[in-house]
């Protein structure tokens, strides 16, 4: 197992997957990681449906699509550098929903307030990524699919109580991904008051 400052240091989204099918064990210990998350109150309201349907993929990656085109990508272009642009535009079009195995992360009402849920289902969401990126395996998050969360609902027969909040493909990444981008610690770190650096 990979030192785990080497593993943060290496994750970083991947929108590009070869088709090779990811065994359950490593799926399983994807989420196992998940559920070792922090959570409110110790509540553990996840969900993980792990979809490797192609029809059901197709389907999360048409709302994908239809997210990205419907506003996300207007959203995102006066925002994002041109290759990391081209990049997300890939993965919204298409490469997400090539990846074997979509995990949609959801929220139960019943084990959490709705308005709370995001705080327990996010860092089960890292530990998912983490984890991926430890056993080699290609991942990231998007949102965009949950805006048709009334039709990513009905496809998975998601109970009433039960909020999709997040898509995470996995898969065997189709390129090596190089070492994430990220601003060093001292531009965004202060020490007892904003201003005073690190």
């Amino acid at each position: 197992m990979a030192d785990l400052f080497h593993v943060v240091g290496r994750q970083r989204a991947c929108r590009e997957f070869r088709p090779d099918p990811v065994e359950d064990d490593l799926v399983e210990r994807c989420l196992e990681a998940a559920t070792h998350a922090p959570s409110a109150e110790n509540r553990q309201p996840w969900v993980f449906v792990v979809v490797r349907d192609p029809e059901l993929r197709a389907m999360v990656g048409d709302l994908t699509r239809r997210a990205w085109r419907g506003g996300g990508r207007q959203h995102s272009e006066p925002r994002l550098a041109s290759g990391l642009l081209t990049d997300v535009d890939r993965g919204a079009e298409g490469g997400v929903a090539a990846a074997p195995v979509l995990v949609v992360v959801c929220g139960d009402t019943r084990l959490g307030l709705e308005v709370t849920l995001p705080a327990s289902i996010f860092p089960a969401v890292q530990n998912l990524l983490l984890a991926a990126t430890a056993l080699g395996l290609g991942s990231a998050l998007t949102t965009l699919p949950v805006t048709f969360g009334a039709e990513l609902r009905t496809a998975l027969t998601l109970p009433s109580t039960v909020q999709p909040l997040a898509v995470v493909p996995l898969g065997w990444p189709a390129r090596r991904l190089g070492p994430p981008r990220r601003s060093p610690v001292s531009e965004k770190a202060h020490r007892d008051r904003y201003g005073a650096g690190w």
